[in-house]
């Protein structure tokens, strides 16, 4: 006989479709289902090896709990004091053998890092010491056709559904920081 409550039931429920997400050895996060939390993950799975390897997750933003996982420490070493909670991306990533901090944003139904998004993210991590790189990530192509016309120069764009490849929009460099 099952003596839970409802509420047990269904909150076990909820349990079982989250996102489990492994950002290094021993360090685990359920991110709620739905959203971008989906394209979260395969940015943290399929991106971060190919493009950034050994980097080091310090932030994770969950579309229920916005503070999925958020490493302050990791950020102050960098010179970084986030204070507009509202603002943070999607992700943001250390890494350490390129000095960069990687600032990614998962569109899904919010837009991409266009000229105003740009603007906020390089405020929020201005005191950065290491450099600053900008990715746009979409599921697949016909999200990144919806927002194509906004993305900004200088910045990168990141498609799930090709993995391996990366559209850099203008510059004199690929993948890197701009002053």
């Amino acid at each position: 006989m099952d003596i839970r409550t409802l509420a047990q039931r269904y909150a076990q429920a909820r349990s079982m479709r989250r996102i489990p997400l492994v950002l290094a050895a021993g360090v685990t996060i359920d991110l709620s289902p739905g959203g971008q939390n989906a394209l979260v993950r395969q940015i943290i799975d399929e991106f971060c090896p190919r493009f950034t390897p050994s980097a080091r997750p310090l932030y994770v933003g969950d579309t229920k709990k916005k503070w999925a996982y958020f490493d302050e420490d990791g950020l102050r070493s960098l010179s970084v004091v986030v204070r507009e909670h509202g603002k943070m991306p999607d992700v943001v990533v250390r890494y350490t053998d390129k000095n960069w901090l990687v600032v990614v944003e998962a569109v899904t139904s919010h837009g991409p890092v266009n000229p105003k998004r740009l603007s906020e993210l390089k405020s929020l991590f201005s005191g950065s010491r290491a450099g600053l790189v900008f990715v746009t990530a979409f599921l697949d192509r016909r999200g990144l056709l919806k927002y194509l016309g906004e993305i900004v120069w200088e910045t990168e764009v990141w498609v799930a559904d090709a993995p391996d490849h990366m559209i850099h929009f203008n510059g004199e460099r690929f993948l890197g920081p701009y002053p």
